[in-house]
């Protein structure tokens, strides 16, 4: 619990920093990627009445896949069906996954355990966080939780 503390602390200081707003996203999506050991870090928020997810700021992902994951309808991907379902979606090995959440160009991005929690507000998908590891890997629910407040801290920066 102390960790997330400390991590929020350290995300709101780096939202708060000088700069354009999109650098100290970034920024703090690679803060999000090195806490958790994680290849990669993607956040979105929803847009168009709840139908969409935009890329806000990512890291790790291979350019092919990062233009894929711009604009994501709710239903697809891991972070579609999070934001559909309005729960975190997660994977073991996503290199292996064979139930149809991930897309195949997901596995180009090398990540083996992988998660999208999403962000709840008035009951709404407000936002995605989701990171990636390069091992396979079981989240545990204060991870989930950790998630879920990083995506709250990066919300209200925007």
């Amino acid at each position: 619990m102390n960790e997330t503390i400390e991590l929020i602390e350290r995300l709101k200081a780096i939202l708060q920093e000088g700069g354009e707003p999109a650098g100290r996203l970034q920024a703090a999506v690679e803060e999000i990627a090195g806490e958790f050991e994680a290849l990669s870090c993607t956040f979105h928020r929803a847009i168009e009445d709840h139908s969409f997810l935009e890329l806000i700021a990512q890291t790790g992902l291979p350019p092919h896949v990062a233009e894929r994951a711009v604009r994501i309808p709710f239903g697809k991907g891991m972070a579609g069906i999070c934001a559909e379902r309005r729960e975190p979606v997660t994977m073991c090995n996503l290199q292996t996954d064979d139930s149809g959440v991930a897309r195949p160009a997901a596995r180009d991005t090398k990540i083996e355990g992988a998660v999208v929690v999403p962000l709840l507000i008035g009951g709404e998908v407000a936002a995605t966080i989701g990171i990636g590891k390069s091992r396979e890997y079981d989240y545990s629910e204060g991870e989930l939780d950790a998630l879920e407040q990083c995506a709250a801290a990066l919300m209200s920066s925007l």
